[in-house]
């Protein structure tokens, strides 16, 4: 089996355990051949605490020499590093699905030019299912996301209308609307929201519910698709990185099953 050669730009929660991921469970198959951040003193914090030491490379250089480009530095970034991946005609694994909306036609363009794009489930269950009743008639997607205020913070919808977190007392619904709206509202916390609109109805027929409390120890997430095929309802509870609050310990790992199901030849699933 031939080995591929993976760059991961971003090197937060995710890209770091990635990398982790690359020189431990995935070495038998996985080459890393360099990371790279914005903020160079993340990808340098980062090579220091990896087994085997990886290049820090700039942008261009680690696309030239990565088989498999790993995004995981952020919505601002993702389409960006998909356009560069389509001209350099290598395959990419997106994380930050939600900077993707609005530029569905990207994915289309990889479809022409022969590369695969990779989208994990991330924090979500339900994928699955919703790829198969696609097949079909769908007549609505719903997420319902709950979030402890932690979760929440810094996050433009919660800035632009000056919400404080810290006088939330009981169970509170912080925006109601279009996955559109949510993923420009919350970018760092409702990825699920992309994913789910890009494998069902589209961000602008996709409804999204966030709820925050600050009895919530977890982050939560509820489907319900109903179509032609039935009702499907998931409930996904999802307990915070240790790292970092905002990610779900499922999206990082996710994010590795789906590196690892690129390298092996049996596919278990829709």
């Amino acid at each position: 089996m031939n080995r591929i050669k993976v760059g991961i730009i971003g090197c937060g929660t995710i890209g770091s355990e990635m990398a982790r991921a690359c020189q431990d469970m995935l070495k038998s198959s996985v080459d890393l051949v360099g990371i790279c951040d914005l903020v160079e003193e993340k990808a340098l914090g980062l090579q220091k605490s990896l087994k085997e030491k990886t290049p820090v490379l700039k942008f261009d250089e680690l696309i030239k020499r990565s088989g498999l480009i790993v995004e995981a530095a952020g919505a601002k970034i993702s389409a960006e590093i998909l356009k560069k991946a389509i001209a350099g005609k290598k395959d990419v694994l997106i994380m930050s699905i939600g900077g993707l909306l609005g530029n569905e036609s990207l994915l289309d363009k990889a479809e022409r030019s022969g590369i695969k794009v990779y989208l994990p489930s991330g924090a979500l269950c339900g994928i699955d299912g919703l790829k198969s009743a696609s097949v079909g008639r769908i007549d609505s997607v719903t997420l319902t996301t709950r979030k402890p205020p932690k979760g929440l913070a810094g996050a433009p919808y919660i800035i632009n209308n000056n919400i404080d977190l810290s006088s939330i007392k009981e169970e509170t619904v912080i925006f109601e609307g279009t996955a559109s709206d949510a993923v420009k509202g919350f970018p760092q916390n409702v990825n699920v929201a992309a994913v789910l609109s890009l494998a069902g109805l589209g961000a602008a027929n996709t409804r999204v519910r966030i709820v925050t409390s600050p009895d919530y120890t977890k982050n939560i997430h509820e489907v319900e698709i109903k179509g032609e095929s039935g009702t499907i309802t998931t409930r996904t509870e999802n307990l915070p990185s240790k790292v970092n609050p905002k990610t779900s310990q499922l999206a990082v790992y996710s994010a590795i099953a789906t590196l690892k199901g690129i390298v092996k030849s049996v596919r278990i699933g829709t």
